[in-house]
């Protein structure tokens, strides 16, 4: 089954939770309004990722919202998630398409490149991702990227974008301007008191904000697996 993939918050998982408080804090997230999770654990414990993500996966199910694996296309395999999502030193887009299958999202890491981002786009990604933009607990060394450089991907690319590093509800609206389609956030959703209340001010920036135009009216695939 195939489906849009949405404007709006994309919810990364902190690495620090686990299984049923990791859970219990995405599911939090859902009712607040993401659109898109990913599940991001670096940890060497394989089996207990697999459940984890497998949890997740029955959640994201339920809300109906995508499933996105980072990094690891054989654990996106395994449980049979909505995609993965690919950095550097990651398998080829290419080699992901191949295990995963057509329907797959396939999403790519494009830091402050975007050129990158336009040998993605003609290999087959369903959306590329920019940043840190701001300062990021995740990823304090990550190379910077500003709001120039999403005006001017959103003119070159057929493809939805995403934003990521340090957005909050206070700095998020400005990147959606500039042509983000996706807020991708960790420690603004996950590091909050109340993950809902957080995902909500993040989701709710999509409703008052005028975005650029798309070079054209492309829309990624979602594949939806049972």
């Amino acid at each position: 089954m195939t489906a849009l993939l949405s404007r709006g918050l994309y919810a990364i998982t902190d690495s620090n939770l686990r299984g049923e408080r990791l859970v219990e804090s995405v599911a939090a997230a859902l009712r607040g309004g993401a659109v898109l999770v990913q599940y991001r654990d670096k940890s060497a414990d394989a089996s207990r990722r697999v459940a984890d993500a497998r949890a997740l996966l029955r959640l994201c199910r339920e809300h109906g919202v995508p499933l996105i694996i980072n990094d690891d296309v054989e654990l996106a395999a395994t449980i049979r998630a909505d995609g993965v999502h690919l950095g550097r030193d990651d398998l080829s887009l290419q080699a992901a398409r191949q295990r995963l299958g057509a329907g797959a999202i396939l999403g790519v890491s494009c830091y402050n490149l975007p050129q990158r981002a336009v040998k993605a786009a003609r290999a087959g990604a369903d959306y590329v991702a920019f940043g840190r933009f701001f300062s990021s607990q995740s990823k304090p060394g990550a190379v910077a990227a500003d709001s120039a450089l999403l005006r001017h991907a959103r003119q070159a690319l057929d493809l939805p974008i995403a934003a990521i590093g340090g957005i909050t509800a206070d700095n998020g609206a400005a990147l959606i301007e500039a042509g983000a389609d996706l807020l991708a956030v960790i420690h603004g959703v996950f590091g909050q008191p109340d993950v809902t209340t957080a995902a909500q001010h993040l989701a709710q920036l999509f409703d008052g904000v005028r975005q650029r135009p798309h070079a054209s009216s492309h829309q990624a695939r979602k594949g939806q697996t049972s």
